[in-house]
């Protein structure tokens, strides 16, 4: 369950490592800024934005970072080039953590993408994403290698078959239209597409099945079944719900996801500390199955629990 015969590959972005074997390295959590109905935003999106609770969030993530050893990115949503230029301006003014491009349509992620190349930020981004489901998907591929994208990522599903086999169709057919292109990235890595809580079983499934095929760095947005469980929230309020989304958002760290889309930044504070008590139980568990503890110093177990690490140590 924790070895896979196929090398797997590691991702390099902006400083931070993900992919490799279960349990080597913490899982990536990438929270959402500047989405629809995001406080930042005082009033209509074009008014502007609360930058002292922008900057309150970025830099809560980045103190849980070091606090859990979780590594934090920021999904930059925009609709426009103009308001990607606004937000990863911010977000660079006053964090160093990693971030990605994000809209749903593909000009203005284009024009986001050109402007990190433009300010020498291709290092600290990736691009989100090369779909299944794009129109004009070879152009969008062949535009972003002419501006010199470096990591991207890819989101694999398929209407046909909603079932774990559909997600390797479908990064096959992503893989096939780069190979066609002839472009080259330096990272690939695969979202496996939710759909709702229970069916991030799948995705994990699927993530299984992508690294035991090619060895990339895999994911999902558990964060996309809880916020849509309303229901949640109506039968045990708040907290309740809340404890239903850090249990998701823990339970696909532990399965075989190496990043995962946890939802808005404000809820930071309690989606990293339950990343990093599934990864400690994951790498944990991986030593038991394999003899070997993470390769990042600063993962959860040995940030959280020395006394524990050296207790394994001497069971060897």
């Amino acid at each position: 369950m924790f070895q896979f015969e196929t090398e797997q590959k590691v991702c390099e972005v902006g400083g931070v490592k993900f992919g490799g074997q279960p349990g080597e390295y913490p899982t990536v959590t990438c929270s959402s800024i500047f989405q629809k109905g995001d406080k930042v935003f005082e009033g209509k999106r074009k008014e502007g934005f609360d930058e002292k609770r922008a900057a309150e969030l970025l830099q809560t993530q980045d103190r849980l970072w070091q606090e859990t050893g979780v590594p934090g990115m920021a999904d930059i949503v925009a609709n426009t080039g103009a308001e990607f230029k606004t937000y990863i301006d911010f977000v660079t003014s006053v964090s160093d953590m990693p971030f990605c491009v994000d809209a749903w349509v593909m000009k203005p992620k284009l024009e986001g993408a050109a402007y990190c190349a433009e300010k020498g930020l291709l290092d600290r981004m990736f691009y989100n994403s090369l779909t299944v489901w794009e129109q004009d998907l070879e152009t969008e591929i062949k535009e972003i290698a002419d501006i010199g994208v470096k990591h991207v990522l890819l989101v694999a599903f398929d209407q046909e078959d909603q079932m774990p086999p559909g997600r390797i169709t479908g990064t096959q057919k992503l893989l096939d239209a780069i190979d066609k292109v002839g472009a080259n990235f330096e990272s690939v890595f695969v979202d496996t597409s939710v759909m709702n809580g229970p069916a991030t079983a799948l995705c994990g499934l699927a993530n299984k099945m992508i690294k035991e095929k090619w060895g990339f760095p895999t994911g999902s947005a558990p964060s996309n079944g809880s916020y849509m469980w309303k229901q949640a929230r109506e039968s045990w309020g708040f907290k309740g719900w809340a404890a239903a989304d850090a249990a998701l958002e823990s339970l696909a760290s532990f399965f075989y996801h190496d990043m995962i889309f946890s939802g808005p930044m404000a809820g930071a504070s309690r989606v990293m500390p339950a990343v990093a008590m599934a990864n400690a139980f994951q790498a944990t568990a991986a030593f038991s199955e394999t003899g070997r503890l993470p390769k990042d110093p600063n993962h959860p177990l040995f940030k959280l629990f020395p006394e524990f690490v050296e207790q394994l140590k001497s069971s060897l």
